[in-house]
C-alpha cells in the first residue's frame, strides 16, 4: 500500500484476538472497503508472532482457478521441483511451521480457497490464516469479521473525516479545510459517500480542479439520481457514484485508457499501455501522459515505473470495456502484446540484456499467463510458439508446475510439426528433468529429437540435444549426456554460437566431463565458457561455469579459488532469480569455507543452502555429486568452532529468511 493507515484501531485489535483464538480469520465487505490495508496492517504488526514467516498471498489478478495452487506456491517462495501435487508440496512445506498466510480477494477464487485452505490447515496444525473476501470463504472454523466503511459521526472528528483530510493534503496542498463552511462540506462529503475509504480517496483526487461545494452537490445529486442496481448491489451504491462520478470527469480518452487497462493482470509499464492500448482516439505518445493523469485522480497507483489499478476500479474499467465492445479486441492486442515481448527476450537472451529480459519475464508473470490463455483458445500455433520460448524463463525462476502445465496443454492443440513445436518438446524435456520425472522426460527428449530431424534446423537439433543431455545427466547417466551434446555441437554449432541452444548444449559437456573424471578437460571447458559468456555480457551459462570452477578447486585443494567462484556464482545467479542455481552456490561455499576452517561460515552457508533446497523440495540433501564430501566439510567445521557454535549458527541460519540470510552470505567471509 502506497498511503498511510488512518482509523480502524478498534478493528486492528479484534482482528489481532481473533488470530490468537482461531485458526481461520476472514474480514468480509464490500469493494474499497478497506478490507486488504486492514489486513495488510495487521500482518504488519503480528509479524513477530510466527516465528516461520508471514506470507501475503495476492489473489486479485487471478482470472482463473487453474493458476491458484500455482500463485499460492510462488507468494510462500514454494518451488517444488518433484512432480508430485502442488497441493501435496504445500502441505507438506508448512506442516511443522508456525506461519501466518494472508489470502487477499478471495472472491476471486472462492471455491478453490475453500478446498486448499481445509487442506492446509488439516495438515499444518502451526497454521493461521488470515483472509479478505466479499463474502465468507466457508471453511467449517472460520471466524468472520466484518469491516464496516469508516466512522462519519456529525462532530467532524469521524475516521472518515480524518482520512480525507489526510489525503487532502497530498492532493491539494494549498486547500485550507479550516475556512468557514469547509468542515461542514467535508463531513457532508463524506456522510454521503458512507465512509468507505476508497470513495474518499476518489473524491480528494477531485480536489485540484473542484471545490469542496462543488464536490458536495454532485455527490448529492448523483446519489439522489441513482437507481441501477443490476451491476453492483444497492449497499455499494456510495461506491458506485464515487467511481461514477470519477469516470465522467475524466476526459474520452482518460475514460478510454482506464477501461482499456483493465485487460492488464498484473502492474505495467507505460510502453505495455502504448503497445495494447493505443489505437482509435488514443494516440500512442499521449498515453504516458494519461497515465500520469489518472494516477492524479487516484484511478492508478504509481509505484517506481510501474502503475497498477486496484480491483475494483478494475471492474469498473472492464464493465465499460465491455460496454464499448472492445473484448476481444484488447484481449488479442495484450497476447500480441506479451508474445513478442517473450520473443524479443528470447532474441535478446545472448547478451547483456539477459539479466534485465529475466527480470521483464518475471514482472510480467501475470500478463504471460493471461497471454497464453487466451491464445490457447484463439490461436494455437501462436500458443504453441509463445509457450516455447517461455523454456529459457520459467523453469529457471522455479515455475517448473506451471510450466510443465501449460506446455502440456499446447502440445495437445494438435498444430502442426515445426521449430516452434520442436522447442515447446525440448521446453517440457528441460521441465520434466528438473522435476526428476527423467522417465517420461527421456520420451519428451525422444520426441524432440524425432521432431528436430523432421525440423532440419541447427537450432532445433541442439535444443533437442540440450534436453536428451540433462535428462541423461540428471539421472547419472554422464557419459551418453556428453556423447548427445557433442554430436549436437559438432555437426551444428557455429564460431560464436548464435543462441541459447548452443550454450545449453556447452554447459551439459562441461559438467559431463567433470562427472566422468576428466576434471582438466572440464576445467577448461569452463574457462572457456566463462570467457564466451563474459564477451556476450550474459550470466545464465557464466553461472554455471563459475560452478564447475569451484567444484574442481574444491576436488583439487583450492579452497580460496574455489570460494571465489562459488562466490561469482552466486552473485550471477542471484541476478538471474534462480534459486536451484542459488543452492547449488550455497553448497558449494559450505565446502570452501569448511576447507579453509572458517567453520561458523560455513554453519550459517550450510543453513542457508538447506533452506533454499527445502524451497525447492529437496530437503535435508543438495548435489549428489557432493554427497560424499558434505558430510566430511561438516566434520571439518565442526572441528574448526566446537560443535555448540556450530549447531547455534546453523539453526539461526536455517531459521532466516531466506533472502535475509542469502544476504548475508553475499556480502562478504564472514568472521570464524
Amino acid at each position: 500500500m502506497t498511503t498511510t493507515f488512518v482509523g480502524r484501531e478498534s478493528e486492528l485489535d479484534t482482528v489481532k484476538t481473533a488470530l490468537t483464538q482461531r485458526r481461520c480469520v476472514t474480514l468480509t465487505g464490500g469493494g474499497g472497503v478497506g478490507k486488504s490495508r486492514l489486513a495488510l496492517r495487521v500482518a504488519e504488526q503480528v509479524r513477530g508472532q510466527y516465528p516461520d514467516g508471514v506470507w501475503w498471498i495476492d489473489l486479485s489478478n487471478l482470472y482463473d482457478d487453474r493458476l491458484f495452487t500455482a500463485t499460492v506456491c510462488d507468494a510462500v517462495d514454494l518451488l517444488d521441483h518433484n512432480p508430485r501435487a502442488p497441493v501435496e508440496a504445500l502441505c507438506e512445506w508448512l506442516s511443522g511451521r508456525q506461519v501466518l498466510l494472508v489470502f487477499d480477494c478471495c472472491e476471486r477464487v472462492l471455491a478453490s480457497c475453500l478446498l486448499l485452505v481445509s487442506e492446509l490447515l488439516a495438515a499444518a496444525p502451526q497454521l493461521t490464516v488470515l483472509a479478505t473476501s466479499r463474502q465468507a470463504i466457508g471453511v467449517r472454523i472460520e471466524h468472520r469479521i466484518e469491516v464496516a466503511p469508516l466512522s462519519t459521526d456529525e462532530d467532524g472528528g469521524s475516521d472518515a473525516v480524518r482520512l480525507f483530510r489526510e489525503r487532502c493534503a497530498t492532493a491539494a496542498p494549498a486547500l485550507s479545510l479550516d475556512a468557514p463552511g469547509s468542515a461542514e462540506a467535508v463531513s457532508a462529503i463524506c456522510r454521503r459517500l458512507e465512509g468507505i475509504p476508497l470513495a474518499v480517496e476518489l473524491a480528494c483526487a477531485r480536489l485540484r480542479e473542484s471545490s469542496l461545494t462543488e464536490i458536495a452537490e454532485r455527490l448529492g445529486s448523483r446519489l439522489d439520481t441513482l437507481v441501477d442496481e443490476t451491476v453492483w448491489p444497492r449497499r455499494h451504491r456510495a461506491l458506485r457514484t464515487a467511481i461514477g462520478w470519477s469516470h465522467e470527469l475524466c476526459s474520452p480518452p482518460e475514460r478510454l485508457l482506464w477501461a482499456r487497462l483493465s485487460v492488464f493482470r498484473g502492474p505495467l509499464e507505460a510502453d505495455d499501455a502504448m503497445s495494447v492500448c493505443a489505437g482509435g482516439p488514443l494516440d500512442e505518445d499521449d498515453i504516458p501522459w494519461l497515465l500520469e493523469r489518472l494516477v492524479d485522480q487516484s484511478v492508478l497507483q504509481q509505484v517506481g515505473t510501474r502503475y497498477r489499478m486496484l480491483d475494483t476500479l478494475c471492474e469498473y474499467g472492464a464493465m465499460w470495456l465491455a460496454e464499448l465492445g472492445e473484448e476481444n479486441a484488447l484481449a488479442r492486442r495484450h497476447a500480441a502484446h506479451f508474445a513478442a515481448m517473450l520473443g524479443e527476450a528470447e532474441a535478446g537472451w545472448l547478451s547483456d540484456r539477459q539479466v534485465a529480459w529475466y527480470a521483464r519475464i518475471a514482472a510480467t508473470h501475470a500478463d504471460v499467463r493471461a497471454a497464453l490463455d487466451h491464445l490457447i483458445e484463439a490461436d494455437p500455433e501462436a500458443a504453441v510458439e509463445m509457450a516455447g520460448r517461455t523454456g529459457l524463463f520459467w523453469p529457471c525462476c522455479g515455475h517448473l508446475h506451471e510450466s510443465r502445465d501449460y506446455l502440456e496443454r499446447v502440445l495437445a492443440l494438435g498444430t502442426p510439426p515445426g521449430p516452434s513445436r520442436t522447442r515447446a518438446l525440448w521446453a517440457l524435456g528441460i521441465t520434466l528433468a528438473l522435476q526428476g520425472d527423467h522417465g517420461t522426460a527421456l520420451r519428451i527428449g525422444e520426441e524432440c529429437t524425432e521432431a528436430a530431424g523432421q525440423d532440419g534446423t541447427p537450432q532445433s537439433v541442439l535444443f533437442a540435444a540440450h534436453t536428451l543431455g540433462l535428462t541423461h545427466l540428471m539421472a547419472g547417466r554422464p557419459q551418453i549426456a556428453y556423447d548427445v551434446c557433442d554430436h549436437a555441437l559438432i555437426t551444428h554449432g557455429t564460431s560464436p554460437p548464435s543462441g541459447a541452444p548452443q550454450l545449453c548444449c556447452m554447459v551439459i559437456r562441461t559438467f559431463a566431463h567433470s562427472a566422468l573424471g576428466r576434471l582438466s578437460e572440464a576445467y577448461e571447458a569452463a574457462i572457456a565458457l566463462r570467457r564466451l559468456s563474459v564477451r556476450y555480457g550474459e550470466h545464465w551459462a557464466r553461472s554455471y561455469a563459475f560452478h564447475q570452477l569451484a567444484f574442481i578447486d574444491l576436488l583439487q585443494g583450492r579452497a580460496h579459488d574455489a570460494e571465489r567462484h562459488a562466490r561469482d556464482m552466486l552473485a550471477s545467479k542471484h541476478n538471474l532469480n534462480d534459486n536451484l542455481g542459488i543452492a547449488l552456490a550455497l553448497d558449494l561455499l559450505t565446502g570452501a569455507n569448511a576447507v579453509q576452517g572458517n567453520g561458523i561460515a560455513a554453519a550459517r552457508t550450510s543453513g542457508t543452502g538447506n533452506t533454499f533446497w527445502r524451497m525447492l523440495g529437496h530437503p535435508n540433501h543438495g548435489t549428489p555429486e557432493l554427497s560424499e564430501v558434505r558430510d566430511q566439510w561438516e566434520l571439518q567445521a565442526r572441528k574448526a568452532v566446537g560443535d555448540d557454535a556450530y549447531d547455534r549458527a546453523f539453526r539461526t541460519a536455517l531459521n532466516d529468511d531466506a533472502e535475509q540470510g542469502l544476504a548475508s552470505v553475499m556480502h562478504g567471509p564472514l568472521p570464524s
